[in-house]
């Protein structure tokens, strides 16, 4: 009989804790993630391979907090809840999300590579193939009728190279005026038609309701390509750049060193701030990084810099944590370093 009531407890806990699992509430959890070795995920046709040490990025994990995972965080240092209006934009999806963190991540390869291989003095163009959706306002025409991420490349009669010729063209409209917008979704190509309007905060400004990124396609000699399907977010430029720019030079920068770090980067070399440094500089600890790379943000008292030195003491760290500006400041930092 004993057996029997220990037995239908436990299954009951069971069934309670599991229940839980599945209560959705408006937070999500986010945590220290990984360092993750670039070289594998970086290719340069006819590239140097010939690394002593690593580059790696540095990553956040992150998931929608359940009661369990809630109280978790409460108690567990560097983890942190964020309210669902913070993480997301204001009805945007989980698939929207995604989608947009996967072409931000584009953006930021497009960066890194650009700024690579220019300070490697190596060729570098582009064409254009008009331009993605990114964002779309509510109660705007293009509710229900465009989705984040379709690419459009015809607007009328007309072939848009950037955002910008798209939003001119857009703006020189009249209230109620209609558009044909060609498209492209998933591989395939749609047509639609949609009139423009104005926009509620702003009624002299005349749209369809969505914000725009150039679809650009980045070409380079020698070729490179890039394994990052599964990363989103512009965090990890800086860290491309540097491996990048390591393959297609002889000498190799690392010197024996693990390096991590951290930094969104810009076609001209700048670093700029990134969200979650607290927990990459955790990460990196726990990978036994030697270097981390923190945006300096020119001095700011509050800058990922500071925080990352903060952390860094906090936890102990034996990293050397080096601030950075521009990407030259990272190279000239790992120039000047002896082998180890």
């Amino acid at each position: 009989m004993k057996r029997n009531i220990v037995f239908r407890s436990i299954l009951l806990c069971s069934l309670i804790i599991i229940a839980v699992t599945f209560i959705k509430l408006p937070y999500y959890v986010t945590k220290p993630g990984m360092a993750a070795e670039l070289e594998p995920i970086v290719e340069v046709e006819n590239g140097y391979k010939n690394e002593s040490g690593s580059f790696s990025l540095t990553t956040v994990q992150f998931g929608r907090a359940n009661p369990i995972t809630y109280m978790w965080a409460k108690f567990h240092d560097y983890y942190y809840l964020m309210p669902l209006e913070d993480f997301k934009r204001k009805d945007e999806s989980d698939e929207d999300y995604f989608k947009r963190q996967l072409h931000l991540m584009e953006t930021s390869q497009e960066s890194a590579i650009t700024t690579a291989y220019l300070k490697a003095n190596k060729s570098v163009s582009y064409s254009f193939h008009g331009v993605y959706v990114e964002e779309i306002v509510k109660g705007m025409p293009a509710e229900n009728k465009l989705k984040v991420g379709d690419r459009i490349y015809k607007v009328d009669q007309y072939l848009f190279q950037t955002a910008e010729e798209f939003i001119e063209y857009v703006g020189n409209k009249e209230n109620g005026d209609k558009i044909t917008i060609s498209f492209e979704r998933d591989g395939v190509k749609k047509q639609v038609e949609v009139p423009v309007a104005p926009f509620e905060e702003e009624p002299s400004k005349i749209g369809i309701g969505i914000s725009l990124i150039t679809d650009r396609e980045l070409i380079v000699d020698p070729k490179i390509k890039l394994n990052t399907e599964e990363i989103g977010g512009p965090s990890a430029g800086l860290m491309m750049a540097l491996e990048i720019y390591n393959q297609l030079n002889k000498e190799d920068i690392s010197k024996g060193y693990k390096i991590a770090g951290t930094g969104t980067i810009n076609p001209e070399g700048e670093v700029g701030p990134i969200g979650g440094i607290s927990q990459k500089i955790v990460a990196a600890d726990k990978a036994g990084m030697d270097i981390f790379f923190a945006p300096n943000e020119k001095g700011k008292n509050t800058s990922n810099y500071q925080e990352a030195i903060e952390v860094g003491k906090k936890i102990k760290t034996k990293m050397k944590i080096v601030p950075v500006d521009t990407f030259d400041d990272a190279l000239d930092y790992l120039q000047k370093l002896k082998e180890k």
